[in-house]
C-alpha cells in the first residue's frame, strides 16, 4: 500500500481560492458540488472537505493528518494541534479578516466598555469571552447559528462578525466600534504527522508550494534587452527581488535582462525603463516564487 498523506481543505467561502491556490502550486483538485472527498492528481494525496470551524477537531483526532483552516477556529476550538505554517489569504485577496465588534449605526455605544451588561451574539463564542475577560467587561455571549448581523438590536445589542472589507456590515447599518482579533489561513498538523518523517516532509513540500504560489500572486516576470552603455541606468529603476540575471546576447553591445519585481510598480516602471533605453521589454505572469 502507498503512502498517504490526509489533507483537510476549508469547505464553504474559502473553497474556491484554495482550489486555485492548490492549481497555481501544481495540485488539480476537482469536486462536485456534494462530495466531502475531492479528486486529485496526487496518488500520495487524499483530500477531505471539512467546514473550517471543525478541522482542528478532526485534525486533533487523527481522522486527517493536516488541514487549513482560520487561526480563528483553531483558538475557538482548543484542540491541540500545531500550526505549522501561515498562508495569508482570503476570500477576495491576500489578506488577513478581521474578527469585529459592531454595533448599530445608531446606538449609543462607543466602546466595549459600554457594552458591560448587555448581550453579544457571534459564532466565535470562547474567543470572544475571552477578550471580554480581558478588556473586564461583563456581557452576556449567545451563539449565532447564522444572519449574525441581522440580530442588532432586537436579539443583541451588539455582534462580533467576520469582515474582510466591512461591506456586508455597513449594508446592515452596522459600525465597527472594536477589533477582537485579527486571522488569517494556516496550516496545522497533528504531533503523529509531524512525527512521521514521509509525512512531514510531504507536507513540508506542499507548504513551499503553496507559499511560493501566494507570493508569485502580488509579482511579475520582467525581460528586456538592453544596451550596455545604458545598463547601469537601468539597474538604478530596478526594485529586484534578487539581483536581476544578466545574460549576453549575440550582438556584444546589448544584454539580456531578466527579473521579478512587484506587480503593484509595475505600470509606472515599464515606461522609466523604456526612456533608460531597454527595449524589447516583456511582462509576464509567475506561478511561482519560491524564497
Amino acid at each position: 500500500m502507498s503512502k498517504m498523506l490526509k489533507i483537510g481543505l476549508p469547505k464553504g467561502s474559502l473553497q474556491e481560492s484554495t482550489f486555485e491556490l492548490f492549481k497555481k502550486a501544481g495540485w488539480n483538485i476537482k469536486a462536485s458540488s456534494r462530495s466531502y472527498y475531492p479528486s486529485v492528481d496526487d496518488a500520495e494525496l487524499e483530500v477531505m472537505l471539512s467546514r473550517a470551524q471543525e478541522m482542528a477537531r478532526y485534525v486533533e483526532s487523527g481522522v486527517i493528518d493536516c488541514g487549513l483552516t482560520g487561526i480563528d477556529w483553531v483558538m475557538e476550538s482548543g484542540c491541540k494541534v500545531k500550526q505549522v505554517a501561515d498562508l495569508v489569504y482570503a476570500k477576495q485577496g491576500l489578506r488577513k479578516v478581521r474578527w469585529v465588534l459592531a454595533v448599530p449605526e445608531s446606538s449609543k455605544f462607543k466602546t466595549v466598555k459600554d457594552l458591560k451588561g448587555k448581550r453579544i451574539a457571534t459564532e466565535l463564542v470562547n474567543v470572544t469571552k475571552k477578550w471580554l475577560k480581558a478588556s473586564k467587561v461583563n456581557a452576556s455571549v449567545d451563539f449565532s447559528w447564522g444572519a449574525t448581523e441581522a440580530k442588532p438590536p432586537e436579539l443583541a445589542d451588539a455582534i462580533v462578525e467576520l469582515t474582510e472589507t466591512g461591506s456586508s456590515l455597513r449594508a446592515n447599518k452596522l459600525k465597527i466600534i472594536d477589533t477582537v482579533m485579527e486571522s488569517n489561513t494556516v496550516v496545522i498538523a497533528n504531533q503523529d504527522c509531524l512525527k512521521d518523517p514521509w509525512k512531514k516532509e510531504k507536507l513540508d513540500n506542499l507548504i513551499t508550494l503553496l507559499q511560493g504560489a501566494l507570493v508569485a500572486e502580488t509579482k511579475v516576470g520582467l525581460k528586456m534587452n538592453v544596451i550596455k552603455s545604458r545598463l547601469r541606468q537601468v539597474l538604478k529603476l530596478l526594485p529586484a527581488l534578487q539581483t536581476p540575471t544578466i545574460s549576453e546576447l549575440t550582438n556584444a553591445a546589448w544584454v539580456d535582462l531578466d527579473t521579478v519585481v512587484d506587480e503593484s510598480v509595475v505600470r509606472e516602471l515599464i515606461p522609466k525603463l523604456k526612456k533608460a533605453g531597454a527595449k524589447g521589454i516583456i511582462e509576464y505572469p509567475l506561478n511561482k516564487v519560491i524564497e
